[in-house]
């Protein structure tokens, strides 16, 4: 055998060597450039917290009968509260009225509260802050405008509750932190 033949078969070998490393390594490259992407396609539209909460509450607004008509579960609250107000210290009667059947759900951007009129005023039968929020002031009533206020780290939302004909409505007001 001559020396050329063997320097020609060597280099063949390497050069076999080389391309299938090659291939190799390019095969590996996608198919963990292809796990990386996922198995579903990716969402055309990323959505904000906001859009989320708007959309929601948009859908319930139109999906719920009329005032006058419904009579719903109070939603789980964040806080622990009873759903019969507690008797004032300075009032001689064993305990305060029972909110009477007729609640409203009223829903902010911050949250939404469950409210009912007594014959004293306003009262917050439940509140739930929306994702991202917390309740902090509280006003449970019953009284001419019940309040509760919501806070994130960046705007604050007070829903002021108050009774007109018996039927409890919400005032909104937003403020943006700086």
């Amino acid at each position: 055998m001559s020396l050329g033949r063997v320097s020609a078969r060597f280099l063949a070998g390497v050069g076999a060597w080389l391309l299938g490393a090659g291939a190799a390594t390019g095969g590996s490259l996608l198919a963990v450039s292809a796990l990386g992407q996922g198995l579903a396609p990716a969402p055309s539209q990323q959505l904000t917290v906001t859009a989320v909460n708007d959309a929601l509450a948009s859908e319930k607004a139109e999906a719920t009968p009329p005032a006058a008509v419904r009579s719903p579960m109070p939603p789980v609250s964040s806080s622990a509260t009873p759903l019969a107000p507690r008797p004032k210290k300075s009032s001689p009667a064993p305990s305060a009225p029972a909110p009477q059947p007729g609640t409203t759900d009223l829903i902010s951007a911050g949250g939404s509260v469950v409210a009912g009129c007594q014959p004293e005023g306003a009262y917050l039968v439940s509140w739930s802050p929306a994702q991202g929020y917390e309740a902090n002031l509280k006003i449970r009533g019953p009284a001419a405008n019940a309040k509760v206020t919501f806070a994130d780290p960046h705007k604050t939302v007070t829903m002021t509750v108050s009774c007109s004909g018996g039927v409890p409505s919400a005032a909104t007001r937003v403020s943006h932190d700086e």
